[in-house]
């Protein structure tokens, strides 16, 4: 029996859609006025964290999600890059620090040590931080009926 998986990972894109549009809506909530070079911080857990918009276009918003301190001398910052989809209503993860372009899928084993499901797993990631910010009372809801939130 040998280490290589046969079967290829095929990911949900009904609960990855699900995911990104869950992802979009706690965006809004956090994010900075959208013009290029807003910044909005936000303090929890005992570290900062900065989300920057970096570019915005008529249907998209590219937004960095940036931790100030690094975990350990050793390791690098720690930093994600999110796209926002205005017309489709996802925001997404598109370029992490450690490695361009998030794949859908990875074989297994592979030479990076990437998951299976790695893109799926950094966006999960990053609607535990989204629920984590907006659970500790470091920002607040902004609800308004006429942006189709509610």
């Amino acid at each position: 029996m040998g280490l290589l998986s046969t079967q290829s990972y095929v990911q949900s894109l009904p609960k990855y859609i699900a995911l990104c549009e869950r992802n979009y809506l706690r965006l809004l909530k956090l994010l900075p006025a959208e013009t290029v070079g807003a910044c909005h911080e936000y303090h929890f857990a005992g570290e900062h964290y900065r989300l920057v918009v970096k570019n915005c276009e008529k249907y998209t918003t590219d937004v960095d999600l940036i931790k100030d301190k690094a975990i350990h001398t050793e390791l690098p910052l720690w930093q994600l890059t999110l796209r926002l989809y205005h017309d489709a209503k996802v925001a997404e993860v598109v370029y992490p620090n450690y490695h361009q372009r998030v794949r859908p899928s990875y074989g297994y084993p592979n030479p990076d040590m990437h998951q299976k499901d790695e893109k799926y797993q950094v966006n999960a990631f990053l609607s535990d931080w989204l629920c984590a910010c907006l659970e500790n009372g470091r920002s607040t809801f902004h609800w308004d009926v006429n942006n189709d939130l509610v």
